[in-house]
């Protein structure tokens, strides 16, 4: 296994926990691609959804993701959960690598966000209605990429681990 391996999905479907964990078990680095923005900019991503709106977000998103994907060794990429929406990303991850979306109910996502003050698409009175919105928009998108869709809601993330080791040592 010598490409990189990218978690998708929406927010709180648990890309970072999982990303971790998988780095551990595979012995490859682990990025976060909303750390990296963090530490390149060294301001927080609520800042620059402030400072930048959402389209700026994304083009700094981009930017990080095509910047992990030329490392040499081979890495668990934690993306955020719009890096989808740019069709030039997806073809990125695509070619890189393998692609795994960690998938969960709309309701699930809701009880893991649902006390979240750190993701700016959420900051809102109706976040149900802003889980549903991205959910449905996104979807789509997430599967049209995946190599992989494994179930994140309802399991041990460990399992989940140990479930995409075992899919990927199978290839």
């Amino acid at each position: 296994m010598s490409d990189h391996i990218f978690l998708i999905g929406p927010m709180g479907a648990g890309k970072s926990t999982v990303g971790k964990q998988l780095a551990r078990a595979l012995s490859r680095p682990f990025f976060d691609i909303d750390h990296e923005i963090t530490k390149s900019t060294g301001a927080d991503i609520q800042w620059i959804f402030d400072m930048e709106g959402e389209e700026g977000f994304r083009l700094r998103e981009s930017k990080a993701l095509n910047n992990l994907i030329k490392l040499e060794r081979s890495a668990v990429i934690a993306t955020g959960g719009g890096v989808v929406l740019e069709s030039a990303n997806r073809t990125a991850m695509s070619k890189a690598g393998r692609v795994i979306y960690l998938s969960a109910t709309k309701d699930q996502l809701y009880e893991r966000t649902k006390r979240d003050k750190k993701r700016p698409l959420l900051q809102v009175a109706d976040r149900r209605a802003v889980i549903n919105r991205l959910f449905e928009q996104r979807d789509p998108l997430y599967r049209s990429v995946a190599d992989f869709v494994f179930a994140s809601g309802t399991v041990q993330m460990q399992a989940v681990v140990n479930e995409i080791t075992n899919q990927l040592s199978a290839l």
